[in-house]
């Protein structure tokens, strides 16, 4: 690691914007186009590497890096966009799964585009769970796993996942409120979703 690395990161974890600021401006374009190799998408690309510099941020004074910077960085994205690479194509096995008639749908691009808007309503809503309830919630739903399952997986109590089936489901509950109409098509779509 460089001298001048080591500085950047002594200045990141003490909490001096500039230096974040200036690193994202380094490092924003770069990062957006290795991310869209992973995602084939913009839009996600851009949310994959603003979400990447937002956690850093947020977790400033805690970050330990071993290796460059720029390796660092290069790695994070990389993992975020695996990560949604990978709750992509369980919620589209999960949503073909419940509905094998779904595949008729994809022709019709009105169909379709209401698809990819529930999607996102979703996916945005699921996202915005904290880490360990979200991979509880994911393997129930997504994965088909049994509480008891769950809590042998992830070495925690039964009771501990049902609360936190509890909390995530009374909080997808209140933040999907306002699509309602939206998410009409979703309770066919993804059955037993709430």
């Amino acid at each position: 690691m460089s001298i001048r690395s080591k500085d950047i990161i002594s200045e990141l974890r003490n909490g001096n914007k500039s230096v974040f600021e200036e690193l994202y401006r380094t490092n924003y374009t770069p990062l957006l186009y290795f991310c869209i190799k992973y995602v084939e998408n913009m839009d996600e690309a851009e949310e994959i590497v603003q979400g990447v510099f937002v956690k850093l941020w947020e977790k400033h004074s805690e970050i330990q890096i071993t290796t460059s910077l720029k390796s660092y960085l290069h790695r994070a994205v990389q993992n975020s966009s695996l990560n949604h690479l990978n709750r992509r194509k369980i919620l589209d096995k999960y949503v073909l799964s419940r509905d094998p008639d779904i595949n008729t749908t994809f022709h019709d691009p009105h169909k379709n585009l209401e698809n990819a808007e529930i999607h996102h309503i979703i996916m945005t809503a699921i996202l915005e769970l904290p880490e360990k309830r979200r991979e509880i919630f994911e393997l129930s739903r997504f994965e088909g796993m049994k509480y008891k399952s769950i809590a042998k997986h992830l070495s925690i109590s039964v009771k501990t996942v049902e609360n936190q089936m509890t909390q995530a489901l009374k909080y997808l509950r209140i933040v999907l409120k306002d699509h309602m109409p939206a998410l009409v098509l979703a309770c066919l779509l993804l059955k037993n979703l709430f």
